[in-house]
């Protein structure tokens, strides 16, 4: 299994807690607005939980996904 972090920007409202929390799973792009920069978060689902859990707006999803391997 693999796990994908994906951001809503519709409901993201660019506080940063991610970013601040978790800085090995997101950044922060030029205008202010996280970015997600592992493609598998899986090594660092704890993290991913944690960051998911920590967001105001709720606009951090986990998503578990087949590994392409098999």
């Amino acid at each position: 299994m693999s796990l994908r972090i994906e951001i809503d920007r519709g409901r993201c409202t660019g506080h940063g807690r991610c970013y601040m929390l978790e800085p090995e799973l997101f950044d922060v792009d030029d205008d202010g607005w996280p970015i997600v920069l592992v493609t598998d978060a899986e090594p660092l689902r704890e993290r991913a939980v944690h960051a998911a859990d920590n967001c105001p707006e709720r606009a951090i999803t986990l998503h578990e996904e087949a590994s392409a391997d098999r």
